[in-house]
Order: structure tokens, then sequence, then C-alpha cells
């Protein structure tokens, strides 16, 4: 009988995207710092931890920040159905199937979406400098801090009230695509609305740049002269928060077709494939298929793919799902989003408490979020010291044992592949 891999402590990467927070007003740069210098001037935006060659984590000898760096996926492949589980191993052919981040967002990120399977393998075939793998991206974000994104488009009589009620929107679609909207009734099949909706986002994401500028601008002008006599609403607030962050955008007038979604700490969205998101202002856990790709049209100086995100998307309307925890006990609480990829536990421990996490047939990964304490791995006897920004691998089949220490609560985020493929 083979023995099992043991958890190994990770060195973690970490991208400076302009969106970031700042030095250690970002919490990915304090996780960051656990074992990496910072630059206080600098963005830290995302928190990688995985296999992606954009990001790749590496493992150190557990207790020690100063050894000799291998790469978590040469790890991995050396032994995948040991280190992985053998269910995991042959169905994602001996990798890591997710990939973890923490983001702290300080402006907006851009209007995008992440491509399905069979879109995502034509993209990296045609543009393999854009779209760097041929993966899915379905997605989960656990807010850290409140949190604020927009997600999927507003329901039917929303965005009625939209048409009518912004008239720079009226003015770039034109009164044929808007009356044609303004006729359809809830009742109506769906198919026949999607298809009017995507006419009329089509018309507006291709406005060109320079009637665009011009309407940017009079969305600006418009509603700073009427907030002197009426309070303007969250949605028209935003407007003029994304017009500063990015001038001239078409995200700035786009953002009225979606959902405003302020999410507190401890709730949690996701998001599948072709599905228009943008994230606003916040800090998350995010988890995520191991890809990158993305499909932008907006609020981005990055290279915009309209024509592809207006056919891609998906055109649902209403409402997104805001994702229910669910209790293990008193310390532990699940969110399980609808895909096979991934899972996400949220470990809660007040000074001195303890709790095991059962050995499961899939790997993990956990990343000390605050606090400190100790892990005790599977039968040993003795304990390494956690502290923030600690992240460890645990290997298929390893049972741990978590405790916190006695200043203060200690969080922690475990992630692995969701619980109903073993199921």
């Amino acid at each position: 009988m083979k023995d099992i891999p043991k958890p190994q402590r990770l060195r973690c990467s970490v991208q400076n995207y302009d969106w970031g927070r700042t030095g250690e007003e970002s919490t990915v740069a304090v996780l960051f710092s656990r074992n990496n210098p910072i630059d206080p001037e600098k963005p830290y935006a995302e928190f990688w931890i995985g296999t992606h060659p954009s990001g790749p984590s590496s493992l150190l000898s557990l207790g020690s920040s100063d050894s000799q760096p291998v790469l978590l996926k040469s790890w991995i492949l050396e032994n995948p159905s040991s280190v992985l589980g053998d269910k995991v191993s042959e169905k994602w052919h001996g990798d890591l199937p997710f990939l973890f981040k923490v983001l702290s967002v300080a402006k907006a990120l851009s209007i995008q979406a992440h491509p399905d399977k069979e879109l995502a393998k034509a993209l990296h075939e045609m543009n393999p400098s854009v779209y760097k793998d041929s993966n899915h991206k379905p997605e989960m974000a656990i807010a850290l801090t409140e949190f604020k994104a927009l997600c999927g488009f507003v329901g039917i009589e929303e965005l009625k009230d939209i048409l009518t009620s912004v008239p720079e929107i009226r003015d770039m679609i034109g009164d044929e695509h808007i009356d044609k909207y303004m006729s359809i009734k809830e009742t109506d099949p769906s198919d026949e609305t999607k298809v009017v909706l995507r006419s009329i986002y089509t018309k507006l994401m291709s406005t060109s740049e320079e009637v665009v500028s011009e309407s940017v601008s009079k969305l600006k002008h418009r509603l700073n002269t009427e907030s002197k006599v009426r309070m303007l609403t969250e949605k028209e607030e935003l407007a003029l928060r994304l017009e500063q962050q990015y001038p001239n955008d078409i995200g700035v007038i786009s953002s009225f077709f979606f959902n405003y979604v302020k999410l507190i700490p401890g709730e949690a969205l996701h998001i599948g494939a072709n599905e228009p998101h943008a994230y606003i202002s916040g800090e998350c856990v995010e988890c995520m298929a191991t890809s990158d790709n993305v499909v932008r049209a907006g609020l981005t100086p990055k290279y915009k793919d309209v024509q592809t995100l207006c056919s891609m998307l998906t055109y649902k309307q209403g409402y997104p799902e805001i994702l229910q925890r669910t209790p293990l006990n008193n310390n532990v609480l699940r969110y399980t989003p609808p895909f096979d990829e991934f899972e996400v536990d949220h470990i809660s421990l007040s000074p001195g408490e303890s709790v095991s996490c059962p050995a499961v047939l899939g790997p993990s990964i956990l990343v000390v979020v605050t606090g400190e304490g100790s892990i005790q791995m599977c039968c040993a006897t003795d304990e390494d010291k956690i502290t923030v920004g600690d992240v460890y691998f645990v290997p298929a089949k390893n049972e741990i044992k978590l405790t916190s220490g006695g200043t203060g609560e200690t969080q922690v985020y475990r992630a692995g592949v969701n619980s109903r493929l073993f199921n």
C-alpha cells in the first residue's frame, strides 16, 4: 500500500493589476507578505493558489520559508493518483481542477464573461495570446468585506424603466429597437425575449468610440445637474463613479443593463459560463475552474472582444442567486456551487478552539485569512504554527486538525473538489 503524500506549505503568486488595492490596504498584499516583500506603492489585486501557469504556486518544506521551491504542478504530476485521488486524477487528467484566489478590488474590473468549454477551445485555437487556455471558468465569490458587483441582466420591467429614464441609451440604440423591447411581456417566450435583448445590447456595445464619448459626457453632465435637485439612484451614482475610473468607456452606460449586487461578508455569488459580470469594489475569496479565460467588452484598457461577448451571452434576466451556506458543524460553513470542480469551506475558530477536517477523496487547499494558531497533520503528534498568509496544499485522504491561538478569532478558507463527485 502506498504512503499517503503529506500536506505541503505553499508559496503563492500575486497579480498586480491596476484595479487592485495598494500596499497594506490590500488583503492580497498582507497574505503575500507572509513569504515575500511587498512594495507599498504597488497595487495588489489577486492572490493566486494553484497550478495555472499564469500564476503557479510552489512548495515550501513544512515550517520553513527558505527551502528551494518546487512547482506544485510538477509535484502533483510525479504521483497524480496519490496526490489528487484516483477519481480526480482520472477526470481532470492529473491536474488540480480548481484555482483558488483572494481579490482586493479598489476600482471596477472589466465587464466580462467566461466562455463555456466549447467556446474556450475555439477561442484558444484562434487567439492563444489572449485566450491562454482551452478550459471553461465557472466561478464563485465569497465576500470578505462588503462586496459590490454587476451580475446578469436586470429583469424585463426594470430594463423597460431604464430604457425610458436614460435618454442617452435611447439615443444610442434608436427608437425602433427600444419600441420593440417595450412591447415585450413577462409572459412572452423567453427565447423571443432573449433575441430582442441581444439585438439592443449588441447595438449599444457596437456604438462608435466617438458617439460613446459624446454620450458618456452627456450622461455625466445631466446627472451632475440633476443631483442638485433630486437624489440620484444607486445605478446613477455608480455610473458617475465608473466614469471617473474609466472616462469615455461604453461600460459606464452599459452598467445600467446589469443587476447591482451588494454582498455582505459571508454572502456568496456563483457565476456560470457566458454570464456577464463586473466586480466593482471590496474583497473576496474566489474559486473557479483552472482557467484564466476572460472575454472583455468594457471598463478596461485591455483588449475588448465586443462581438464575441455579445454573441456568447445567455441573455438570462433577473436577479442572481445568492448562494446559501450549509453548516457542517459549529465551526465550518460550506459553499457548494453547481460545478464539479470546486466547493469552499469557511472555518471560524474562537481562541483556543479546535476543529478536525476529516480525510476526503480529493485534494484541498487551506489559506489563513485572519488570526493564528496551529495545524496538525494526520496522526502526527507535532504541530506547525500557522498565521495570516499561510497556505497549505492537502493531498487526498489526509485528515488535519486546526487550532486557534489565544489572541483572537482565526479564519481559514478551504477549497476542494465538489463533494458530489464522490457521492
